[in-house]
């Protein structure tokens, strides 16, 4: 399997990493921080959800974002949306591309969005439709595919059994998403394996969390399968917690780029701008992330750190 020597990262934090936390963020510092993202070479990310405000009040201010907010060329800035209704307000506000997220668990599925699965299936074809019609972009999120926290261990025949539903629908951005944090690199690698030979004319990227610690070696082995897209939020922001606790924060973007700079694959982030956005998010919520580059820096910044540490205490001595 030939591993990709460039990779697409995809911004959650604006949307994801934001959309639970309880003081409400403003908007203006929801929009300067898309910008500092941007600004750092994001070209893709989940900028917003057009959810009703009263499931995600957070979020309430989706359209003024969409409106205020930087756009770089060539940039694709993603909406979350539950329903047709959502997509059309996502449309209408500039959307470049609209992600729907459907669980392989019926049980999860009803607590999350208050529908059986199969009703979920059917707005995905509305939500597919309405995308096409405008031109746009529409892409299918597979949620608790390693696992549910209400119905226990996903067997990967149920994954796949999904996956075939929105292919043949007509989806081709399909996202395989580790909601609660439960995966291991040994399941990951055969997912997606299995995946990429069963449906080629698919793109499949990655939603993962570093709830045990296992985020980056997930990336890790499905980069050697071949996948070149996966989700990140800035600081490590976020979690998933709508329906139950438990699945703590995204993968950390700075800390995802900064292995893959130092395996030489490609980003097309600058690391200085994007630890900048890292501070911002850090400022802009009032409390410490746990991102390992933001507080360590990269391995070049420490290398730098401890010349500069050495030639001051030489100074100090002569």
């Amino acid at each position: 399997m030939s591993e990709p020597t460039r990779v697409t990262i995809v911004e959650v934090g604006p949307r994801d990493g934001l959309q639970l936390e309880k003081s409400f963020v403003p908007t203006a510092r929801k929009i300067e921080l898309i910008n500092a993202l941007t600004r750092a070479g994001i070209r893709r990310m989940e900028a917003t959800s057009f959810v009703s405000p009263k499931v995600m009040p957070q979020l309430s201010d989706a359209a003024e974002v969409m409106a205020g907010m930087e756009r770089a060329a060539g940039g694709v800035y993603v909406a979350l949306v539950p329903n047709l209704k959502g997509t059309q307000r996502a449309l209408a506000c500039g959307a470049d591309s609209v992600k729907i997220v459907i669980c392989t668990s019926d049980t999860y599925n009803r607590r999350n969005v208050g529908m059986p699965l199969e009703d979920s299936l059917k707005s995905c074809t509305e939500v597919l439709a309405a995308a096409r019609q405008a031109g746009k972009i529409a892409e299918v999120v597979i949620g608790l595919s390693f696992g549910c926290p209400l119905e226990g261990p996903v067997p990967e025949d149920k994954v796949i059994a999904l996956v075939n539903r929105v292919a043949e629908m007509g989806y081709a951005e399909i996202s395989i998403a580790d909601s609660m944090g439960l995966a291991n690199p040994r399941q990951v690698r055969s997912m997606m394996r299995r995946l990429r030979r069963e449906f080629p004319r698919a793109h499949f990227s990655l939603h993962l969390h570093d709830t045990r610690g296992l985020g980056l070696a997930n990336v890790l082995a499905a980069w050697e399968e071949g996948i070149d897209m996966f989700d990140a939020s800035i600081g490590g922001l976020g979690g998933s917690a709508v329906v139950v606790a438990g699945a703590t924060g995204n993968i950390t973007t700075e800390d995802l780029v900064n292995m893959f700079h130092e395996m030489g694959v490609e980003t097309g982030v600058d690391m200085g701008k994007l630890q900048g956005a890292a501070r911002l998010a850090q400022e802009i919520i009032g409390r410490p992330l746990p991102s390992h580059v933001l507080n360590n820096g990269t391995p070049a910044q420490f290398y730098q750190k401890v010349r500069e540490d050495e030639a001051r205490k030489a100074a100090q001595r002569s």
